[in-house]
């Protein structure tokens, strides 16, 4: 029924059944009680400010979708949307309670009171709990962003019309750190440079070997303590590409200027640098143990093994072949394992399993486990990357999840590790590059899996 004028909230006289609907109504299209109660002019505002609202959500996830995932990875547009969903939250729950009190049965029907009053809790619930969630997913996000990637990067300025600096590819390091009881410090056991076209997303993936020997450190103070290559330091450092990271960090004197966290990282992507003859421009680590974590928190991660894979140091397990989901355990084993195999056939799978973990890491995934995902991210992985480029890193990434992934390991017999061609490894580098992404495809006689190809391979091929 419908209210007389001057009447006052007692004299009201909605039944039971007209609050629920009118209460339940407002919820889903604002001012509907407004209306029923003969307040034109506020429910007709309320429509009007409903409709606005509903149609900018839709043109933002409709028209700027592709840039939602840029966003979500700067903080101060993730502090705007926490604002604004906090807003629209305590607004909507608002008008919940305002139309429960146009609406609202007489005070002489206690029943109806409590189950509109009931009903009406319930609604502002169902508004204020999504909210709720996604607040903490964007503080969690923020959390992240802040934690790995610095504010801004003062050398490099990031130029919002082309980020990476008129470069027609950008090459990322990513460093897969290991350490154990029996050795101090970590040792990079996995080295990779994607390099990726920012036109296309097409990408190569270079890996060296951890046992690369005689590496010429880049000049200055590191060459000159080492003008004939690497040589480690004692027993513990016998000279190999794996322990050019830790050195630096226990030697400033090697990477003057560059505080203890970065001095590592900063030799190591000048020494790959002049090993493949492409400026190396960032870098990434993942520590192995921490991605067994980020593995766990995904719920596993679906692989096909070619080969049964012994694990465990003393012949614990094995992974038999097939395709099947691993868990963190697993998958660390799967990458790590070299009994009855060697560091090539690791590299390979060590590829295999980032691949699986890049497609296998889909929206929905991500956000059921979003905060240990989170918390196991900031445990595992370091990187120089700066804020600001973040929003052109997830637009490369996205071009790269449609092109294909190619691979060149720089392991025999295509190169000797204790003897290393470089002019070799640099040449392969700079033909891979410039031919057509069409023609960087295994030889039909060539097959995907040997480690030292001369042709770039497949990856996702190599992993099937």
């Amino acid at each position: 029924m419908g209210v007389r004028p001057g009447m006052t909230g007692e004299d009201r006289r909605f039944g039971l059944g007209a609050s629920i609907a009118l209460t339940l109504a407002s919820a889903l299209l604002w001012g509907v009680a407004h209306l029923a109660a003969e307040r034109r002019k506020t429910g007709l505002a309320l429509m009007a400010a409903y409709v606005v609202m509903l149609a900018a959500a839709l043109t933002v996830f409709t028209a700027f979708s592709t840039h939602l995932l840029s966003l979500a990875v700067q903080p101060r547009w993730l502090i705007w949307l926490t604002v604004s969903l906090v807003a629209i939250a305590l607004l909507w729950t608002g008008v919940i309670i305002w139309s429960f009190l146009l609406v609202r049965p007489a005070r002489a029907d206690t029943v109806g009171r409590f189950l509109t009053t009931t009903l009406a809790i319930a609604l502002c619930a169902l508004v204020l709990a999504p909210t709720v969630y996604a607040t903490r997913l964007a503080y969690l996000s923020r959390d992240v962003v802040n934690t790995l990637f610095s504010p801004t990067n003062t050398a490099t300025p990031v130029l919002s019309q082309d980020p990476w600096n008129g470069a027609e590819r950008v090459n990322f390091l990513l460093l897969g750190g290991d350490s154990a009881p029996s050795r101090p410090g970590v040792r990079t056991d996995s080295m990779t440079v994607a390099s990726v076209d920012v036109q296309t997303g097409d990408t190569v993936l270079f890996g060296l070997p951890r046992n690369l020997q005689q590496v010429q450190l880049p000049e200055g103070p590191a060459r000159e303590l080492f003008p004939f290559g690497f040589t480690g330091g004692g027993p513990d450092t016998p000279g190999l590409l794996n322990e050019v990271f830790q050195y630096a960090e226990d030697h400033p004197e090697l990477v003057p200027g560059a505080e203890k966290g970065r001095r590592g990282p900063t030799l190591i992507k000048q020494t790959v640098s002049d090993i493949l003859g492409i400026p190396v421009s960032y870098y990434a680590m993942v520590d192995m143990k921490g991605f067994a974590e980020i593995i766990d928190a995904m719920g596993g991660v679906q692989v096909t093994i070619k080969e049964p894979i012994v694990y465990g140091r003393r012949r614990e397990g094995l992974l038999p072949a097939g395709t099947r989901k691993l868990s963190g355990e697993e998958a660390l084993w799967y990458g790590r394992s070299r009994t009855d195999s060697d560091d090539y056939v690791r590299m390979g799978r060590q590829k295999c399993l980032l691949n699986a973990v890049a497609k296998q890491a889909d929206p929905i995934t991500v956000l059921n486990s979003f905060e240990r995902l989170a918390a196991a991210t900031k445990r595992a992985i370091s990187t120089d990357l700066p804020q600001d480029l973040l929003p052109a890193v997830v637009d490369l990434s996205q071009k790269v999840k449609n092109a294909k992934l190619r691979s060149l390991n720089f392991v025999p017999p295509l190169i000797n590790t204790a003897d290393p061609d470089w002019y070799l490894i640099r040449r392969k580098v700079s033909d891979s590059l410039e031919e057509p992404a069409s023609t960087k495809t295994a030889p039909a006689h060539s097959p995907s899996t040997t480690p030292g190809a001369d042709t770039p391979v497949n990856l996702d091929a190599t992993c099937a």
